[in-house]
């Protein structure tokens, strides 16, 4: 029986281990795994290392917005692959690029409600693998060739068919557009660069800036957090391969704007990778962290989801961890680390000088003035999206893994997760190390 939600005010919620796959970068075919095949191989890398077994776990909850026709509610595939048992129940949830951290809020709001104790969270992409479909008008000439019943209705429809009818439906394009404002995700990223001054320098220097953060966590080995892959040839994939170590200023110069080729100063270059990935954490009570002897990494303190204009939903992050910010009574130097995910170079140097910006934080936040600078050095310190890749559905997990492991490293206390959300969206999380139970 569910207590009622007085009695959990304080009903602690602790995230107890997490890892990944490597992020593989889509290239001119499908990738070599499905999305339900990166999160089971997460997940097994996850699970074996713990105390408890499959059958243990309260429920599986994962984000993922492209899986494929094979893979309806893609959670409860991915639990029964696992052998989490058939009692046990999965769901999969959708809100664009934080879908991995949806699933993490609803794994939280569960076991906070006392719903459940122990829950497998996440999310899973296989971008490469998003469909191509055929237009309306080629469902509609099929579905009358299929009614037909004899030959001759059959040769009449043949005539009908027309260039328009071959006209294909690319899904990974749909996807990555807003179909209200009639935008790319790209170009709301343009829009933000306008209305900060942000230069196509900036962008540029970020971007690389991006590339040497993986490059240097990965010589010093801080990507520990990565469980290898192994596909159906036997060969294994252990590091993210979209890393350009010989990224620079000079070469993302010579790349031509994408999505405004006249005008624009967003590039392939300085925007997120189109990205296979899964990245998946198991969240505890206090009763489950003590029955098991679970070890500790770090405690939910805050959840927000906000929306904005989906013109400028880049923006996203600034109006979500504000109103964390203010609830907590903290300020931008107060987080010791923070993850905003790299949608677009653009969007996270938008996110930090909306902060700085007196009128934005006035007219949109509803604060007496500049919340003030946000901290660069503190701020995806291993590297984010532009050289990991963002897979839509896992990105929201990872940034949340990658902000706690900055804690656990340089034994530091609070971090901060967000992530911009396509449709004018952001969410973002609050997490404290912590390593005992309260």
């Amino acid at each position: 029986m569910v207590e009622s939600k007085k009695a959990h005010e304080h009903r602690a919620v602790y995230i107890v281990d997490a890892c990944r796959t490597p992020f593989l970068k889509a290239r001119t075919e499908p990738g070599p795994f499905s999305a339900s095949d990166l999160a089971v191989a997460t997940c097994k890398t996850l699970l074996l290392r713990q105390p408890f077994l499959p059958t243990d776990i309260d429920e599986v909850v994962t984000g993922c917005m492209m899986p494929s026709p094979k893979e309806a509610n893609i959670s409860r595939i991915i639990a029964l692959r696992l052998g989490c048992g058939k009692q046990v129940p999965a769901f999969t949830v959708q809100r664009n690029c934080a879908s991995g951290l949806q699933s993490v809020d609803n794994a939280y709001q569960d076991i906070l409600m006392g719903r459940h104790n122990l829950v497998l969270a996440g999310g899973t992409e296989a971008m490469s693998h998003a469909p191509i479909l055929l237009n309306e008008e080629m469902t509609g000439w099929l579905g009358r060739w299929f009614a037909a019943r004899t030959f001759s209705q059959k040769l009449a429809l043949l005539p009908q068919i027309r260039p328009k009818h071959f006209k294909l439906v690319i899904a990974l394009l749909q996807g990555l557009s807003d179909p209200l404002v009639g935008l790319s995700m790209g170009q709301t990223a343009e829009n933000v660069a306008y209305q900060f001054g942000i230069t196509r320098e900036e962008m540029d220097a970020f971007a690389v800036q991006s590339h040497h953060r993986l490059a240097a966590a990965l010589d010093d080995g801080l990507m520990s957090e990565i469980a290898p892959i192994f596909d159906a040839t036997g060969r294994v994939y252990e590091s993210d391969d979209g890393l350009r170590r010989d990224s620079s200023i000079e070469k993302l110069a010579k790349l031509p704007p994408f999505f405004d080729k006249k005008f624009g100063m967003v590039t392939a270059g300085n925007s997120s990778q189109i990205t296979d990935g899964a990245a998946y954490m198991i969240l505890a009570s206090a009763e489950a962290v003590k029955r098991f002897k679970l070890p500790v990494i770090a405690k939910i303190v805050d959840i927000e989801w906000a929306a904005l204009a989906p013109e400028q939903m880049g923006l996203g992050p600034v109006h979500a961890v504000t109103p964390i910010l203010k609830r907590q009574k903290l300020g931008l130097k107060d987080i010791d680390y923070w993850e905003i995910n790299e949608a677009f170079a653009a969007q996270v140097l938008g996110c930090a000088k909306a902060w700085s910006d007196d009128e934005y934080c006035q007219s949109q936040l509803g604060l007496p003035k500049a919340l003030g600078e946000l901290p660069i050095d503190k701020l995806n310190i291993n590297g984010g999206a532009i050289a990991l890749g963002h897979p839509i559905g896992a990105s929201g997990t990872r940034v949340l893994l990658h902000v706690i492991d900055a804690l656990k490293r340089n034994n530091a206390k609070r971090g901060i997760a967000s992530l911009c959300i396509g449709g004018g969206q952001g969410g973002a999380m609050l997490v404290e190390r912590v390593t005992e139970v309260e």
